[in-house]
């Protein structure tokens, strides 16, 4: 069979026609977007554009009041294709008051999976703390952490599992510089083998050059999905407030419990 003939390969992430309301305010109107295996992909836009909210309905947070979201072809609330996602989220900053190495902390990353048991002997767990350089700090408490090695942590725990996506919500939110060096240098490593990656942030920041496709949010809307060169310069506005209301989200890895 010809190649144009057999089934599609579906899209890593779909989303389509998602309207998305938080405590009765709209927040997302029919939004569609797309991203296919091995894009870099920027969601970007005003403070409270509905950026991490869009996020949150493409890996399976949210479902969206009309639309659908979709992993793989797959429905993005489904855990069946969560093995294959890392998630770190914005607001990391309870990780901080949570009494484990970060050995352990990134251990928890592989949580449902069958070698639950030992999983802090997995030597997946240094590989993804030596990933993001800071082995040397796999048993420090993360209550004795900088926010930026809490945030490198956090990545790592969104790494243990070799995901073939990668998502995140402002990783540079509140890190040094050298720290949002070392992130963008691993982002570039990572795209370069082929990981999808679909990153919120606030400004290019180190990322600048990086980005080839930006998507732009204005007020729930995209008003451009496209290159980075041509995308709208729009002004700052509030960020919506957004409840954690379960650890695993903060953790950024178990988004349903196995």
């Amino acid at each position: 069979m010809r190649p144009e003939q057999g089934r599609a390969t579906p899209a890593v992430i779909e989303v389509a026609g998602a309207d998305v309301s938080l405590g009765g305010t709209p927040v997302l109107h029919g939004v569609d977007l797309r991203v296919e295996s091995g894009e870099l992909v920027a969601l970007l836009g005003a403070n409270g554009s509905g950026k991490s909210t869009l996020l949150r309905v493409a890996v399976g947070l949210y479902t969206p009041q009309a639309g659908t979201a979709r992993l793989w072809g797959t429905p993005a609330h489904r855990p069946q294709a969560h093995d294959r996602l890392g998630y770190v989220p914005q607001d990391t900053s309870d990780a901080g008051s949570i009494p484990t190495t970060a050995r352990e902390t990134v251990a928890t990353g592989l949580l449902g999976t069958r070698r639950w048991l030992l999983r802090r002997r997995d030597p997946r767990v240094m590989r993804a703390l030596t990933q993001v350089g800071i082995a040397h700090l796999a048993d420090r408490p993360i209550t004795r952490m900088s926010g930026g090695q809490r945030r490198r942590v956090m990545i790592a725990r969104a790494l243990v599992r070799d995901p073939e996506l990668l998502v995140l919500d402002e990783p540079f939110a509140g890190v040094d510089l050298s720290t949002q060096d070392a992130i963008a240098a691993l982002f570039r490593e990572l795209s370069a083998r082929g990981t999808t990656i679909v990153v919120v942030l606030h400004e290019l920041g180190p990322m600048k050059g990086d980005i080839r496709r930006a998507v732009v949010l204005d007020h729930g809307r995209i008003v451009h999905d496209g290159p980075e060169s041509e995308r709208p310069t729009l002004d700052p506005g509030h960020d919506h407030v957004t409840v954690v209301d379960h650890i695993d989200e903060c953790l950024g890895q178990e988004i349903h419990p196995a």
